[in-house]
Parts: structure tokens; C-alpha cells; sequence
């Protein structure tokens, strides 16, 4: 057990990341004195400074705040870290190096997590959008909840929201087995495509671990499974399992799908209960899979069916998924953080649904070396479904150079003649706007600071 009653002021390496960022806020509005480091500043370390977090952006340990520094006050702090941050950080290395007490964000979301009912989300792709949707159905709801969310939620423009209820909604991350911290009443698994393979090795082992984040779900809980791929999902003993589809062969299924111009409509369909023609007006097929599993879960926690219809009618969605920032005549620009070739597919597919017929100009910027080695082809092959491609350099994250791997990998390999590769530093200059007619930035790096430049741009240039 963390101690927190005897603690005074906790220190957050990483501390602009979007779930340790969550965490930061949460503690700050719990009354700790909070600090941090982040290697740049951002939107999200701008909302923490404005709610009295301290965050410098030097790995220096002159930095430090007092508090933090003098090491005869280190039994009153707490050192928070994600596996993100090297190893060599000085501001890191000075905590090691002196015996604080330091965790792994994820050990502070279990020690959350087994003090509440946790509706845990997990999944290669899809578990932010779901967990926000739950989130959301439940927020609006008699029921009410708390969530550490992995995306800015547009209707509460937050990754953070806290209530009074006892059921909080978690992102379960999959990297560095981090969701094995968890003690979830209710799960959701959404996908099971091959990824982390720089912690895993292959998808058979990762597979074997999402089975492991299975077997934390409370005795007498609940598991909610995408059906594709229930056959690779372990139930564990004391468990009830659903599935969910679009098609007729599941425990809960959305069907009677229509897009309208402006939104869709789908009824709901639960072993208990039938909602008809519920109104969504986020865009993507993909959306209603991923909503019908979050109803299924504010089901299961007692929100009504009235209330999950106007719950799903005000979902506004989440910045960075299907973020749709411009939508006039002629012209479209839409940010999506994709960075796994399914989750590129599902975006693809999702945008040439939503403009169909018009040309999709892509910008992408992969995510990792390793991820990069891993699923060249599978990148090139579905940016191989865009009109216009321009690929950016390989953002590291954590990771260093890997001999021979950058965009060149991905740009080889497709198909596609009307391709680019592109310094970051060239866009938004590259870009014709006149040419422009659906314009779509996909990536999880650093492709983010250029959506406001872009957008700038586009609406100086053409209007709205």
C-alpha cells in the first residue's frame, strides 16, 4: 500500500504526458504540493501550471523545487515516473541516487484502481475513444464517475474528471505490461493487433499478457470482448463474459446503421433491453463498434436508457481521434493520432466514408524505430489508399536510432506516385492550399504542434 496520508508533495518525471498528466492534476486537486518535469511545454503542461503545478522544462536537478531538492524532506515526497523517460535523466538519477521513494505511474493507477470500482479499457487500438465514451455516459448520468482518460475529452476538455461515485474509468495501457497493475471490476477488451512487439516479442506473448490483465478482474466482474477476438480471449473463473459486434451473433450488437449528412443513427440491442434509433453525430462506423461497447458497460453500471440516449446524442468526441478541425465547402482537416497500421486503416476507412469521393491528402509521421521495423509494409500498404501521401521523419519517443530504420522503409515500399518524404520543419510551407481538399495529419509524436500552424493556414488562406 502507497502512502499517501503521510505524504506532502509528489514529483512527476514526465509529468506532460497524457496519463501522467491526469495523475498530476488528480493530486494537485487532492491538495499535494505538485512539480514536475517535461522535455517541452505543451497545452497540457500550460493547463497544469494555470492549476498550480510546478513544471520546468531542463533535466537539471538546480530545477528542482526546495521541497523536492533537499533530500532530509525525501519521506514526505513521492517520485512518479513513466518508462518513457531514459535512464540517464538527471533529474531522475538525483531521486535513485539519493533512496526516494519512486513508483511506475502505473503502480499509482493500481493503488487507485483497487480502491474503487474500476472500469478498466484495454486494447492495441480503440481503448481511448471507448473509455472516454463510458466516461461520458456515465458523467452525464445519474451514476456519475471518475476517469483517467488517455486523450483530452472535448466535452469536459479534460483527461481528468472527478466525481462522487465509486466507479472510476482507466485506460489500460498494455506497454511495459502496465495494465497488469490493474484490479478492474468491469473490462473491455478492444483489439488484439500485433504492437509493442519492442516489450513483447511476438503477438502470441503479447496475447498471453492481455490474458494476465484478464485474470486481475475481480471475482463475481464483468468482461466485455470485441467477438473478433473472443476465441483468443481466456475467461477467468468467477467471471462473466459478453461480447460485442456490429453483427447479429453477439451479447450486445448495434445494427440498422445509417449515415445521415450530419450524424448516424443505429439501434441498440442488449440481452435485456433494445434502444432504437439512437442519433451519434461522430464520425466513423468504427465509432458505433466502439459505442456499443460503451453502453454496454454504462448498462451494466446502471445508467438508464434514456440517459445513454442523450449520452450518446452530446458526445462530442476526443482531440487527436477523428479531431475534425475544419469541415466547410471545398474543404476538410481532420487530426487523428493514429500510429498502428489498424489504427491508420480504421481512420482511413472512417474518412473516406465520411468525405466520400473527395482526395484525401495524408500527412503521416510514424512513432517508434522498433514500430517502424515491425509494420513497414502494413503502413505502406494502407497510406497506399490515400491520394496524396507526405511522410515525415520517424518521431523516437523513448527510443534511440535503430541502424537502417527511418520513413524511407514505408515510402519504399509503397506503391502509391504521388508520394513525399518531408522534414516537419517544411509544414505547413509545403503545402498548396489551393490543392487541398481533405486534409488528414495522422501520428502520436510530435505531428500535434503542427495541427494549429496547418489550421491557421488553411483557414488564412481559404476562408472559414
Amino acid at each position: 500500500m502507497i502512502d499517501f496520508k503521510n505524504t506532502e508533495g509528489i514529483y512527476f518525471v514526465g509529468i506532460g504526458g497524457i496519463g501522467m498528466s491526469a495523475l498530476a492534476l488528480y493530486f494537485a486537486k487532492g491538495g499535494f504540493t505538485i512539480a514536475g518535469y517535461d522535455r517541452s511545454e505543451s497545452s497540457i503542461t500550460q493547463s497544469l501550471t494555470e492549476n498550480g503545478c510546478s513544471v520546468v522544462y531542463k533535466d537539471d536537478v538546480n530545477e528542482l523545487p526546495a521541497l523536492f531538492s533537499d533530500t532530509t524532506e525525501k519521506s514526505k515526497i513521492i517520485i512518479v515516473y513513466t518508462p518513457a523517460i531514459p535512464a540517464e535523466s538527471r533529474i531522475l538519477s538525483f531521486f535513485r541516487n539519493n533512496n526516494y521513494t519512486i513508483y511506475k505511474r502505473s503502480e499509482i493507477l493500481g493503488e487507485i484502481s483497487r480502491n474503487t470500482d474500476t472500469l478498466a479499457v484495454a486494447g492495441t487500438h480503440g481503448k481511448t475513444t471507448v473509455s472516454t465514451m463510458i466516461a461520458h455516459l456515465l458523467k452525464q448520468s445519474h451514476i456519475d464517475c471518475s476517469a483517467f482518460l488517455g486523450g483530452i475529452s472535448k466535452n469536459y476538455n479534460s483527461n481528468l474528471l472527478l466525481g462522487a461515485s465509486r466507479f472510476t474509468v482507466m485506460e489500460a495501457d498494455e506497454f511495459d505490461r502496465s495494465f497488469h497493475r490493474l484490479s478492474p471490476l468491469i473490462a473491455v477488451v478492444t483489439s488484439l493487433d500485433a504492437d509493442h512487439l519492442d516489450i513483447y516479442g511476438d503477438q502470441v506473448t503479447m496475447i498471453k499478457a492481455y490474458n494476465e490483465f484478464c485474470g486481475k478482474i475481480r471475482h463475481g466482474g464483468d468482461l466485455v470482448v470485441n467477438k473478433k477476438i473472443r476465441e483468443d480471449i481466456i475467461v477467468p473463473e468467477g467471471v462473466t463474459c459478453h461480447t460485442y459486434s456490429l453483427d447479429n451473433n453477439a451479447d450486445f450488437i448495434s445494427y440498422n446503421i445509417k449515415h445521415n449528412k450530419d450524424y448516424y443513427s443505429f439501434s441498440f440491442r442488449s440481452p435485456t433491453a433494445i434502444i432504437e434509433d439512437l442519433h451519434f453525430a461522430f464520425p466513423g462506423i468504427v465509432n458505433i463498434e466502439n459505442f456499443t461497447a460503451a453502453i454496454a458497460v454504462a448498462l451494466m453500471c446502471g445508467v438508464t436508457e434514456q440517459e445513454i440516449r442523450k449520452g450518446v446524442m452530446l458526445f462530442q468526441g476526443v482531440r487527436r481521434r477523428f479531431d475534425i478541425r475544419i469541415n466547410i465547402p471545398g474543404l476538410a482537416f481532420v487530426d487523428d493520432y493514429a500510429h498502428h497500421p489498424e489504427e491508420i486503416r480504421a481512420c482511413i476507412t472512417c474518412i473516406k466514408e465520411y468525405f466520400s469521393g473527395r482526395k484525401i491528402t495524408g500527412i503521416f509521421q510514424p512513432h517508434l524505430f522498433s514500430r517502424t521495423r515491425d509494420h513497414a509494409a502494413g503502413f505502406a500498404e494502407i497510406l497506399d489508399q490515400l491520394d496524396e501521401v507526405i511522410l515525415l521523419p520517424i518521431y523516437p519517443a523513448r527510443e534511440k536510432p535503430i541502424d537502417g530504420v527511418t520513413s524511407g522503409m514505408i515510402f519504399n515500399k509503397m506503391k502509391s506516385t504521388n508520394k513525399r518524404l518531408l522534414e516537419k520543419s517544411d509544414i505547413p510551407g509545403h503545402l498548396d492550399s489551393a490543392k487541398i481538399d481533405v486534409l488528414l495529419t495522422i501520428g502520436a509524436g510530435d505531428i500535434d504542434l503542427l495541427v494549429a500552424p496547418i489550421e491557421e493556414k488553411l483557414r488564412r488562406e481559404r476562408g472559414g
